[in-house]
């Protein structure tokens, strides 16, 4: 590994989408210089600065294709609860919440927003929003308490009163496998660091599909594998709360090998529903105009994004990456023959999470460039969903894309009228809508859409003090409120236009 990516590092992983920083962190609010006459190594084609995405006036209604799927996202740890019941076992989530220091405030995924409870009240808010697409994911300890052996009928049986309430309000379910919460007694004897632990996944997958496949049309095989590797392995913000590069790399390995692994068995049960990863995808541009610039992009490309989307539709970890960690990394040794093949495994469409930019320096460092949200590590930047969106049609061929998160935290108060002014949210979905809408008439092929996220919910390492929500979630009570964001994101849907 070179000094350059040693010394940056773990800058990679506070840039991860969804990260958490450590409490008390100062949040940016400003914007810094432009990036005017910037070019692009190893990331989008074009300028970042060529091109803005605008709000419509409603003379200039952007529509949208047809049979486009207007859809919200969740995941289980972070909105279910019941954390201790119907048989579910402990994930590695519950023992780092619990964890005094891990969390902000001591908070837990213990109760969240209760969904295990009130899903049906959640059902009947998705189909009043007008959601033609629910993504959501499947708890691994409810289904295997201990990661190992026979299915937990009783978890099963929720997530089939799940998938079966979505059908009767005429809701597509899109069901993500692993959304980072491992059986914690697979943590003991290795987490992800383990080859074993990918067959297990598989194993698990398999079951899943037996129960749920004739009902659930999207799978999504694992959520964010770069999330797991940055914030898990490399900053400890999130669990495991490891701060090992070499480890970190690994785990990388055997959650790409686990996601091949689970498009086999789904191919194996002659599932009829599709199936493909879900990846945060971040887009890199030099901060400068310099060869330096270009140089560090490129490598920093290479760990953000080309890791997981080489390996995955090409059949190939990139070289420079693995030059950079060295011949004798782990992950390096840790490839067995085959394994690209199995990763590589063809696949039906590609989940794209886009939150942030990076802007890579001529040090391999990172600088700002646009205002960030309350979360300090998300800046900004509208045209960063477009460059992504064409880019991976480029660069991996024009498959079927389904944007699974975008969103943002906003400071969502409930007001003595009981509304939620969270203006600042409504218009970042605008604007990267807009740029949605631009790729799409480029060529890109964008079936869906979801927004992160839902409901408000466990922000992993930041608590409940993030808000992320399209609904607004009073915790001691549990009450449901419809955000402004939420008006409006029903009104796109009735309309089919932005």
């Amino acid at each position: 590994m070179s000094m350059l990516t040693r010394r940056h590092l773990l800058r990679h992983a506070a840039l991860s989408a969804t990260a958490a920083t450590p409490a008390g962190a100062a949040l940016s609010a400003t914007t810094t210089a432009a990036v005017a006459g910037a070019t692009l190594s190893g990331c989008q084609p074009g300028d970042p600065a060529d091109h803005t995405a605008t709000a419509s006036s409603p003379a200039t209604r952007l529509p949208f294709p047809p049979d486009f799927g207007w859809g919200a996202a969740t995941s289980a740890y972070q909105i279910e609860g019941a954390a201790k019941e119907d048989g579910r076992g402990e994930s590695v989530w519950d023992t780092f919440s619990r964890t005094p220091g891990r969390t902000r405030n001591g908070d837990t995924g213990d109760v969240a927003a209760d969904h295990y409870h009130r899903y049906a009240e959640d059902l009947d808010l998705m189909r009043d929003l007008g959601l033609r697409s629910y993504r959501f994911s499947i708890s691994w300890p409810r289904i295997q308490p201990d990661g190992t052996g026979a299915a937990n009928q009783r978890g099963l049986d929720f997530y089939r009163r799940l998938v079966d309430g979505l059908h009767e309000r005429g809701i597509a379910p899109m069901a993500t496998l692993f959304h980072w919460d491992l059986p914690q007694s697979l943590q003991d004897v290795g987490g992800w660091e383990s080859r074993d632990v990918a067959h297990r996944f598989a194993e698990y997958a398999d079951i899943v599909f037996a129960a749920l496949g004739d009902r659930v049309p999207v799978w999504l095989t694992i959520n964010e594998p770069k999330t797991v590797v940055q914030n898990g392995y490399l900053t400890g913000h999130h669990a495991p709360g490891r701060q090992d590069p070499d480890a970190a790399y690994l785990v990388a390995h055997h959650l790409q090998l686990a996601h091949g692994l689970a498009v086999r068995a789904l191919r194996a049960n002659s599932g009829a529903g599709r199936i493909g990863p879900a990846f945060n995808l971040h887009p890199c541009y030099p901060a400068d105009d310099s060869a330096e610039a270009a140089e560090a992009t490129r490598l920093y490309d290479g760990y953000e994004n080309r890791l997981y989307l080489d390996s995955a539709f090409k059949g190939s970890y990139p070289d420079d990456v693995l030059a950079d960690l060295g011949p004798n990394s782990r992950m390096v040794r840790g490839i067995r023959d085959g394994d690209l093949e199995i990763i590589s495994a063809p696949v039906d469409l590609l989940a794209v999470q886009y939150y942030t930019p990076i802007y890579v320096t001529a040090s391999g460092g990172t600088v700002r460039r646009w205002p960030t949200s309350e979360a300090s590590w998300q800046q900004i930047y509208p045209d960063g969903m477009y460059d992504i969106l064409t880019r991976v049609t480029r660069d991996y061929g024009p498959m079927p894309l389904t944007v699974t998160e975008n969103g943002l935290p906003t400071p969502d108060v409930l007001a003595d009228d009981g509304t939620v002014e969270d203006t600042g949210r409504v218009a970042f979905l605008r604007d990267h809508l807009a740029a949605a809408h631009r790729a799409i008439t480029d060529g890109v092929p964008l079936e869906s859409f979801h927004v992160w996220s839902l409901l408000d919910n466990f922000e992993w390492a930041e608590g409940y003090d993030q808000r992320w929500g399209l609904i607004y979630v009073d915790y001691p009570t549990q009450r449901r409120i419809l955000k402004r964001s939420a008006h409006w994101y029903r009104q796109v849907i009735t309309t089919n236009t932005l």
